[in-house]
């Protein structure tokens, strides 16, 4: 996430509690906490509430951790928490959990409810949730521009009197309505009055309050209103707790919710999700007004996403602009990359040195880790983000997560899961941190695993230096192909094998619009600076580490000891286990280590087309670069970086030793 060298994780936050669990308002004054929907503009608010940089953008999930920031206003001291988006609080991820926790048991001074004025039914369906836990609440009524195109208008005064909550429109990301929704949360905070109570229907009111009547003189953290409510829905987390505490409450309410059953053939839980959307759809229909008479006009929007959603263009179309995306880099990344090479090996050679005095060695491969760390950067991975932002930014890349959520359902994933792998195409460690944007733990770890197979710029230099060279480029594009392939069956059996739940797609997608410049800077230098941190040290140290110990002869037992995989297994060159060994710090150093031992670059008279193949082929797979593995251990733990460590060097023995086999025969 964006501006995180501005603000303190959460995760490393001073401790912010007292000794009763609840916030210490002595220590950081009061707290708000802002809670929405995805994509309905939250992250701008927070981004002008806090000053804090922030990734703002329609790419969906993007707010999948809780962040913070200080809003300082008038000698106030109010500390924001941005809550993830979220639809509700059926428990059905962590975020949401999260989220109800936060707001039900940690008890913040308010809540700013952030809200999609142009899909204002569908916002107040999570709006009476919120109200339905009891705390002091704002409405900010944002993307009122987007509403006003499609020809609608909200009376925000006739909806504040509805609900009983301070309503401002807002246009968060030109900071239009900021200064009035910060005066409100000041004031509310002050007043601290609750909205008013949401009223569903007699049935389910009186089997609510015959619950709130028998919990009385019990207290289980959360309003006794909103546990009554989740005993008739059934929520099993709820139940659970109250269960524990009084078995004869959590029957009472397993009878209540049957007598709601038997009166509506429905389930408790479908009928009060009913109340809700008819409570929300008769406030909507009170407050919306047409600007004009009449039927509309067909938006922009509408009209492009008759092509970008359509069942058939809508594939090709995103797989045009993808792969456009990684032909334009990669041709455009070779030209500068070869400038920029020429430009510092004029001033130090860049081909590793393995011999000589260890401190010109030491030198050398610390100094060809920076060179390979800038022709990574500069000419990769900052046009591919940028176009990459390009892309996201204007609203296109939410339909490219639609259009292909159906199939990412194989992989036991969703549409969403598309942006890491896209990522991965520029570089594995910022695609292993955008991972967060999956709802479940174990979506999480599968994405994060798959992305590790995607063929980085770094991989995409060895396929394109062996096989693209001194091949013919079909073959390239065949590993290519393969790779794809490899990812599908390797998600399918993950999917299987991993324990844990899987979510399914809920989002909404924003009208297109102009690309911000600085929205996509921002953007790309959050994706980037994870490169700066974690590549340029792990390049710069691990290339200096093993070109000593190759020098020192230190590699050359565990070379030998390899020799019956990469020889007799693989059919490679006896010195192949030092190239892969090289090639863990940073891919590129397997054709480099190669030109130094044999002193030319011309692979084709020291290797057959077949050998070419598999040692680009087992570099694509075989593990992680050393980078990747330490962004994995932080981001999941150790051990879950070893075992996928381990399962690539195994896919990539096992699959380099057959294609050598099947290779031999045609080639």
């Amino acid at each position: 996430m964006a501006g995180s060298e501005d603000r303190t994780r959460l995760g490393q936050a001073p401790k912010l509690k007292d000794s009763t669990g609840n916030i210490d308002r002595d220590k950081i004054g009061r707290v708000v906490a802002l809670a929405g929907n995805s994509n309905v503009g939250k992250s701008a608010i927070f981004n002008q509430l806090t000053g804090v940089d922030q990734i703002i953008g329609n790419w969906p999930g993007k707010t999948v951790e809780r962040a913070e920031g200080l809003l300082q206003y008038k000698g106030q001291r109010i500390k924001i928490i941005d809550l993830p988006g979220i639809y509700s609080f059926s428990t059905y991820s962590m975020e949401e959990i999260v989220s109800r926790d936060f707001i039900a048991l940690e008890k913040p001074d308010a809540v700013v409810n952030v809200v999609d004025a142009s899909a204002l039914e569908r916002n107040l369906f999570f709006t009476l949730q919120l109200i339905e836990l009891e705390v002091p609440m704002v409405m900010a009524l944002n993307q009122v521009d987007l509403m006003e195109k499609k020809g609608l208008s909200i009376d925000a005064r006739k909806l504040e009197e509805i609900l009983g909550m301070p309503v401002v429109t807002t246009v968060a990301i030109k900071g239009k309505g900021i200064a009035d929704l910060t005066e409100k949360i000041i004031n509310i905070t002050e007043r601290r009055t609750l909205p008013h109570r949401v009223q569903y229907g007699r049935e389910i009111e009186e089997r609510v309050e015959k619950l709130v009547a028998a919990m009385c003189k019990m207290s289980f953290g959360y309003p006794a209103r909103w546990t009554a409510i989740k005993l008739l829905e059934q929520d099993q987390e709820i139940v659970a707790l109250v269960e524990k505490s009084s078995p004869e409450i959590s029957r009472l309410a397993k009878t209540l919710g049957d007598e709601i059953e038997q009166i509506h053939g429905e389930p408790s839980s479908i009928v009060i999700t009913g109340e809700r959307y008819h409570v929300a759809d008769m406030i909507a229909h009170q407050v919306l007004m047409e600007l004009k008479a009449g039927v509309q006009k067909r938006s922009m929007t509408d009209w492009l996403d008759g092509i970008a959603l359509h069942p058939v263009l809508g594939y090709l179309v995103a797989i045009a602009v993808i792969g456009g995306l990684l032909v334009w880099t990669f041709v455009i990344g070779a030209q500068i990359s070869t400038f920029i090479q020429n430009v510092l090996t004029s001033f130090e050679q860049y081909e590793p040195v393995i011999s000589g005095p260890i401190g010109s060695i030491i030198w050398n491969g610390a100094y060809t880790g920076f060179v390979a760390g800038v022709t990574l950067i500069i000419p990769y991975v900052l046009p591919f983000y940028l176009l990459l932002a390009f892309i996201e930014d204007s609203g296109y890349l939410t339909r490219i997560a639609v259009i292909l959520d159906r199939g990412m359902h194989k992989l036991g994933l969703h549409g969403k899961a598309i942006i890491p792998l896209i990522l991965g195409y520029g570089c594995n460690v910022p695609a292993i941190y955008s991972c967060r944007i999956m709802e479940s733990p174990k979506q999480k770890k599968l994405l994060a695993f798959l992305v590790t197979f995607v063929p980085c710029t770094a991989r995409t230099v060895v396929i394109l230096g062996l096989v693209a060279a001194f091949v013919n480029i079909w073959w390239a594009f065949a590993l290519y192909a393969f790779d794809i392939l490899l990812i599908i069956v390797v998600g399918r059996i993950a999917f299987k094998v991993m324990p844990g739940e899987s979510v399914g797609l809920i989002m909404e997608m924003a009208d297109y619009h102009v690309p911000s410049l600085k929205v996509i800077l921002k953007q790309t230098w959050a994706r980037t600076k994870s490169l700066i941190l974690i590549v340029f040290p792990t390049y710069i140290v691990g290339s200096a580490a093993l070109q000593a110990l190759y020098a020192y002869g230190v590699l050359n037992p565990i070379n030998a000891a390899l020799t019956p995989i990469t020889v007799w297994w693989l059919g490679l060159p006896a010195v192949a286990g030092i190239l892969l060994i090289f090639g863990i710090v940073r891919k590129e150093m397997t054709i480099l280590t190669l030109a130094v031992i044999f002193q030319t670059t011309n692979f084709a008279s020291i290797m057959s087309p077949v050998q070419l193949i598999v040692l680009a082929l087992v570099s694509m797979i075989y593990i992680p670069c050393l980078s990747t593995i330490f962004a994995i251990a932080s981001e999941f733990s150790w051990k879950d970086a070893l075992i996928m460590t381990l399962v690539e060097i195994g896919l990539a023995i096992a699959i380099g030793g057959i294609a050598f086999r099947l290779l031999t025969l045609f080639i």
